[in-house]
């Protein structure tokens, strides 16, 4: 479980936020579709979060 959720925090910081930003800098996206991306990439992250504290995992 620990595995996982470190899974889904890597993935929100280091593939959909990152993502999310260079696509509205290149215009392919509009602010208010990136700013969706970063409200589901923070869901994403603070789910993992939550995981890795109530299962007992070691920071």
């Amino acid at each position: 479980m620990h595995t996982f959720a470190r899974t889904l925090q890597s993935l929100a910081l280091f593939v959909i936020l990152p993502v999310a930003m260079i696509a509205q800098l290149s215009e392919r996206i509009s602010a208010g579709r990136m700013l969706q991306f970063l409200v589901f990439g923070i869901c994403i992250f603070s789910i993992g979060y939550l995981l890795q504290a109530y299962t007992g995992a070691k920071k």
